[in-house]
């Protein structure tokens, strides 16, 4: 019975996602349709009034009133909204249902209200992006889905409202219709121990053979994912021939007795499992999953560079990626198979773009989208119903084309001043916090250093220094730095808790890497005393294409 409705549901969804991408036609005065709807609704509230938003009538003036924002011209709002005071940020009886957590760029992590008009439009945006999915895709219906998220009931806030990840909120609110199609139950998202988490997760998961697509947003957690399941081979196998969960793994109590009715004996699928690791010596995903069609991640950016591992593991699935996504708002819904690029999420949020080259100027260029060239590249404002106004995401994307009047955009990464290769979204504030708090616990000088990302078998981040006194602490050092990042970033605390990084690492530099490089990149932009040291980097391939000392004298020979 659950099949003829759901095909039913999905002709119904198509019509409405073939409306949806005809409205590209009108993107234009969508968008300002939007903006103004945004503005109407909270004006009354103390925001709207400080930025007299009920003086707002169009683009141009909202542009007069409110100044491009960052997470810290909100902070005090939001926590006056933590304390139960909604009317600071939205209009009289607002509904927040809940509040997301993310990293800031200082010490202090974000604290994101989440109404419920935004987990309206929040839930919209990925329907459409499934109905694609599905649409192109129709016997993904007769399969499994297997979907990693996080708790949305992490903490409390003073007024007793949920922090935690908004895709909890959404696995615990699926329709009726899609229940079945999931293969994980909500009660999952409780358990707080990662290698718990995901050792739950297969144990449920590889009882059945009939998986069709994989959810999660990084592609590194589905490839630790699939090195776990092997690691743990030999006990998940015992489970699903016995039942149960084994008591080695720290899932609650309660988690346990809502799972034990999908907990039962499967001595035959345990079996197979086995054969499959006899055969092979591993239990990879593509051989336990036979019918294992597509991985949903994120694909754009540096995370690109783990794309690669995941047929190792996964076999020659396609990948769709679910778009740029963040606690802050959805901003893109592709729409096609093996790219990161999607159409702007134009009927739910407002966007403003201004051109890369003048980001964090006093007085940049600021675009609608109608207005973006293809091939350009650009940074993202948002104007949202969770209360955020011209807000910078620190998102660089490219205009790869149009439907209509409606851009389709590619993530490149985050600002030049972030790097984020597993989502720890990292800002140069926060590294230069951390190492300058564990140089003064250690009592040496500050010295110029870079923190950059490299790639072994899993990623982690390395402390570039040049021969010193501190190197005679390097041990110290980094188990320092390690702690005071996992103190300022508690994404970055997440992700090495998790195994998705590796604790970070001092690495020695030739002495005279940072002059070549300082030589070098003045000899490209034409002004030596205007060069900056790279405080943290985002690129993976930095640590190998430094200039090596020898290079810079060579270069100094060639021009004197």
């Amino acid at each position: 019975m659950q099949a003829p409705i759901r095909a039913a549901i999905l002709r119904y969804k198509c019509m409405q996602l073939d409306r949806y991408v005809a409205g590209a036609k009108d993107g234009r005065a969508t968008q300002r349709r939007v903006l103004l709807d945004k503005i109407g609704r909270t004006a009354a509230s103390d925001f709207g009034r400080r930025y007299g938003f009920d003086r707002i009538s169009d683009v141009a003036t909202f542009r007069q009133q409110v100044p491009i924002t960052t997470y810290e011209d909100y902070a005090p709002f939001v926590e006056r909204v933590m304390q139960g005071d909604t009317e600071a940020m939205f209009a009289p009886k607002t509904r927040v249902l809940m509040f997301a957590m993310t990293s800031g760029t200082t010490a202090k992590p974000k604290r994101l209200p989440v109404t419920d008009l935004f987990y309206q439009e929040y839930r919209r945006s990925w329907q459409l992006w499934g109905t694609g999915v599905y649409r192109d895709h129709p016997d993904l219906l007769q399969r499994q889905t297997l979907q990693l998220s996080s708790d949305w009931q992490l903490e409390s806030t003073p007024s007793g409202a949920p922090c935690g990840n908004i895709s909890g909120l959404a696995a615990t609110s699926r329709p009726f219709y899609m229940k079945r199609v999931f293969a994980l139950p909500a009660h999952v998202i409780k358990i707080r121990d990662f290698t718990a988490k995901h050792y739950a997760s297969l144990r449920l998961s590889l009882a059945s053979d009939n998986v069709g697509m994989l959810i999660t947003a990084n592609p590194s957690t589905l490839v630790e994912f699939a090195r776990r399941a092997t690691s743990d081979s030999e006990s998940l196998i015992r489970d699903i021939h016995d039942g149960g969960i084994s008591n080695d793994y720290n899932v609650p109590a309660d988690v346990r007795r809502a799972l034990k009715s999908r907990l039962r004996p499967n001595r035959k699928r345990a079996q197979e499992l086995e054969a499959l690791v006899a055969s092979t010596g591993e239990l990879r995903p593509k051989d336990c999953w036979p019918h294992l069609k597509m991985v949903a991640v994120w694909t754009g950016g540096s995370v690109g560079i783990y794309l690669p591992q995941l047929e190792q593991y996964y076999g020659d699935v396609v990948t769709r990626d679910h778009g740029m996504s963040a606690s802050e708002g959805r901003m893109t819904i592709p729409m096609a198979d093996g790219t990161p690029d999607g159409m702007l999420d134009f009927a739910h949020h407002f966007f403003e773009f201004i051109p890369s080259e003048e980001q964090g100027s006093p007085d940049p260029t600021v675009l609608e989208a109608h207005e973006l060239e293809p091939g350009e590249e650009y940074f993202i404002l948002l104007t949202t119903s969770a209360g955020l106004y011209r807000y910078d995401i620190h998102d660089r994307v490219r205009c790869t084309g149009f439907v209509d009047e409606v851009p389709v955009l590619r993530f490149l990464n985050k600002g030049r001043h972030f790097s984020s290769v597993t989502g720890e979204k990292l800002s140069e504030h926060q590294v230069v916090m951390a190492v300058t708090r564990s140089f003064e616990a250690l009592n040496l000088e500050p010295c110029t250093f870079t923190l950059a990302p490299t790639m072994g078998m899993k990623p982690r981040y390395e402390l570039l220094l040049e021969p010193g006194a501190h190197l005679s602490y390097a041990q110290q050092l980094a188990e320092l730095v390690q702690q005071n990042l996992g103190e300022v970033n508690e994404e970055y605390a997440d992700k090495c808790r998790s195994g998705r990084l590796e604790p970070l690492a001092i690495h020695e530099i030739p002495e005279g890497t940072w002059a070549a490089l300082r030589a070098n990149r003045s000899r490209e932009r034409g002004n030596f005393e205007e060069f900056k040291q790279p405080l943290l980097v985002g690129d993976v391939k930095f640590i190998e294409q430094l200039p090596r000392p020898s290079d810079q004298v060579a270069s100094n020979r060639v021009a004197s």
